[in-house]
């Protein structure tokens, strides 16, 4: 099984010109090391909000392609979203979830991700397309078909969690984020 580190480096590495919310804590950290760029949305603090940020940016900005980097224990602090994204159903959203069952930027705290199968949640939502993978190959080929299809889509991405220190802090402020991510927005918006 990959590492959380392994697992969002295959996904992020995909990406081209979606625009991306990483949720709070280690996803951020990790997204910004290996494929930093405006369209990168990084959550400091505010843990559980990244779907719905997420949800209300794709229904914004229906030509865009949203894809939400979220983990097991931030979806499990906001429920709600995976209703709201299943119910109001916008095409252009995708939603990655990179599962290890722990609150990895806390401390390694088990979440509840083990016995509760947040792919079957966002199943039971209304999502349109729901994968899980396990592996790397799994992972791209699930990958390759959430594109391909109309979303919302929901990709749960179950890994390991990281052994080792993990990458730097975001380097910038939440005000420099916010304005580069505004112009990637708007950048999106012309093409």
């Amino acid at each position: 099984m990959m590492t959380t580190r392994e697992a969002i480096r295959q996904v992020a590495q995909q990406l081209k010109d979606e625009l991306i919310i990483c949720t709070t804590g280690y996803t951020c950290r990790e997204v910004q090391a290996c494929n930093d760029r405006p369209g990168n949305f990084y959550m400091i603090g505010s843990m559980g909000l990244a779907a719905s940020m997420g949800l209300g940016i794709a229904l914004a900005k229906p030509q865009a392609t949203v894809v939400v980097f979220d983990g097991d224990g931030s979806v499990l602090m906001g429920l709600g979203s995976l209703a709201a994204i299943g119910s109001l159903a916008p095409q252009n959203l995708v939603h990655v979830v990179f599962d290890n069952e722990v609150f990895a930027s806390t401390g390694n705290q088990p979440t509840y991700s083990a016995s509760v199968h947040l792919d079957a949640l966002a199943s039971a939502a209304g999502y349109r397309f729901v994968r899980r993978a396990t592996t790397l190959e799994e992972t791209l080929s699930a990958w390759r078909h959430i594109r391909s299809h109309t979303g919302p889509a929901f990709l749960l991405v179950k890994c390991r969690p990281d052994l080792g220190a993990p990458a730097e802090r975001v380097r910038l402020e939440p005000e420099a984020i916010t304005a580069r991510f505004k112009e990637a927005i708007h950048a999106s918006s012309k093409s």
